[in-house]
């Protein structure tokens, strides 16, 4: 068995009572198998408020406001405290360790959902790297496809090496690994895995980048980013503040006046908040940049299950794209100010509506497929 994580996996330490948000509140924290057979045979005093505050029908501990039953008022667990940490189970155990599973592989990655792992991304400047080791076990997967999760591996390499050119600007790096995963696509479709290697070669060659550079200059990005935007609304919302700071963000960002004087608007306080971004946090393209690299890392070889390469190519730059314009709006509403930790907060917060839901996931490759046609 192959373990692959990123080379920041071991910065990782979780700050308890001193983070600013928790992860106990939001969603639903399922419990494993295992974990459910230790709290049914539970002894001692905590037992009765173990059973209690457990739905045992859906393997999930009981929210109250929201908010996990074993969640104390200063955001610290009962179940720690009172029974142990050896009593957590798999998902409080693990998390924000995220694992994507392949044949003989575990890609271990952490989540920008937690505050912590957003501190530690976003104030990352080298490009980031994967470390890997191997075990003695092994695996088989029934329908497995060994060739085309092979040929993945290949295509997300490039797609890193691409994001990580810094000699390119970001928004050609971004346009470049979105044309790849197109013409991937269309190999998969076809299935033709063999020309796969041909489409690395062209994006990578002079023609390919010149052919997305002319691209990029036809892009509506006023009617895109809108368009991208409000399939929000249309997600599973966690926390219960999120639909109003869309709602209120979209108002900022796109206004209703006049789709003319809307675009118009739009597009210079584009060019004025990159501007301000270069001058006062030039970093930025850096931060996007990680962003990006997380996401592709993160899902895009789960394409060797469904088949949409595109989309989890899309869902990441999109992804990248949606959290510019939550902090573009960020920007405005604080009188043309920001700082890294309006970064950090945007980044953790927009990740839990999103890989904190897998409805939410699997609706905007959904959303994003049905864009394409």
């Amino acid at each position: 068995m192959q373990y692959t994580f990123p080379n920041y996996y071991k910065e990782f330490s979780c700050i308890a009572g001193a983070c600013p948000d928790t992860c106990c509140a939001g969603w639903q924290i399922v419990i494993d198998d295992q974990t459910l057979k230790k709290y049914q045979h539970f002894k001692g005093p905590f037992r009765n408020r173990l059973h209690n505050d457990i739905d045992w029908k859906q393997h999930v501990f009981r929210q109250y406001n929201r908010r996990c039953a074993f969640l104390n008022e200063e955001n610290l667990c009962d179940i720690y405290t009172e029974a142990g940490p050896e009593m957590f189970c798999r998902t409080c155990r693990n998390y924000p360790r995220h694992i994507e599973e392949f044949e003989d592989v575990r890609e271990v990655t952490l989540s920008v959902s937690c505050p912590e792992v957003a501190r530690i991304l976003m104030n990352k400047k080298e490009p980031v790297h994967f470390l890997t080791y191997e075990t003695d076990e092994e695996e088989d997967y029934e329908d497995f496809d060994p060739f085309l999760y092979s040929k993945l591996l290949d295509a997300r390499d490039v797609m890193i090496e691409i994001l990580q050119d810094r000699e390119k600007k970001l928004n050609l790096r971004a346009a470049l690994i979105l044309a790849i995963a197109r013409d991937l696509q269309e190999c998969i479709d076809e299935e033709d895995i063999f020309s796969m290697d041909d489409v690395f070669d062209y994006y990578q060659a002079e023609e390919g980048v010149r052919e997305v550079k002319n691209a990029l200059a036809e892009v509506d990005y006023y009617t895109y980013n809108r368009k991208m935007f409000q399939n929000q609304y249309q997600m599973e919302h966690l926390r219960a503040d999120w639909e109003s700071y869309l709602q209120e963000t979209e108002k900022l960002l796109y206004r209703n006046v006049n789709e003319k004087i809307d675009k118009k608007r739009y597009i210079e306080m584009q060019q004025e908040f990159h501007a301000w971004m270069a001058k006062e946090m030039p970093e930025y393209e850096i931060q996007y940049e990680q962003l990006l690299v997380y996401f592709i890392s993160t899902y895009f070889c789960g394409a060797v299950y469904d088949g949409e390469a595109f989309a989890k190519a899309q869902m990441a730059v999109v992804s990248t794209l949606l959290i510019h314009e939550l902090l573009m709006a960020q920007w405005m509403k604080q009188e043309k100010v920001l700082d890294i930790n309006d970064v950090i907060d945007t980044v953790y917060r927009y990740s839990r509506e999103l890989e904190h839901s897998d409805s939410n996931l699997n609706l905007i490759q959904e959303l994003l497929q049905e864009s394409n046609e």
